[in-house]
């Protein structure tokens, strides 16, 4: 069940990341957009409605979560790179995506949401400075500061997290 529910594995933060691995993290952020309309672009309603594990979220609910997770996380990161540590805003995800309109609503508008939100996060993660990287924000559930250099590494994983989970219904 860990393998549906984690396809590549739980995110394992690192105390320092190097300038190699953030290039990484921001090709793979970069490539989301992509990616997930290579994969979903041609999925029936059926497929849209599976979801990738027991109790899991179906593939729509995926998607529009990331348009919402990643719209956050943009946000945040400008919070980050224009404030000091400011204290960041959670959401209860689960319960956004047992709404309407991550339940019913066709994936179209979050496709252009992530392609938007992606565009601009890319062009403001290239234009970071190296000691951009070591900003953060004050995550209160976690009762710590998030470094922006482990806010991208953990995006990163998030992306590749959830293609994996719909590659689990593309499979299917």
């Amino acid at each position: 069940m860990d393998n549906l529910k984690y396809p590549i594995g739980t995110f394992a933060p690192k105390t320092h990341y190097t300038a190699e691995e953030i290039a990484g993290f921001i090709t793979i952020i970069e490539q989301l957009p992509i990616k997930l309309a290579n994969m979903v672009n041609h999925f029936t309603a059926q497929q849209l409605a599976t979801p990738y594990r027991p109790q899991g979220w179906t593939a729509r609910q995926v998607v529009h979560h990331l348009a919402d997770s990643h719209a956050n996380s943009y946000i945040r990161f400008k919070l980050a790179l224009t404030e000091h540590h400011p204290t960041i805003k959670p959401y209860e995800e689960q319960l956004w995506a047992e709404l309407p309109d991550s339940k019913h609503f066709p994936i179209q508008a979050s496709m252009s949401i992530l392609d938007g939100i992606h565009t601009r996060w890319v062009a403001c993660l290239r234009a970071m400075q190296p000691a951009d990287w070591e900003k953060g924000f004050h995550h209160p559930e976690k009762n710590r500061v998030i470094t922006l250099a482990e806010a991208a590494a953990l995006y990163a994983w998030h992306c590749e997290h959830h293609l994996g989970h719909i590659k689990i219904v593309q499979t299917a």
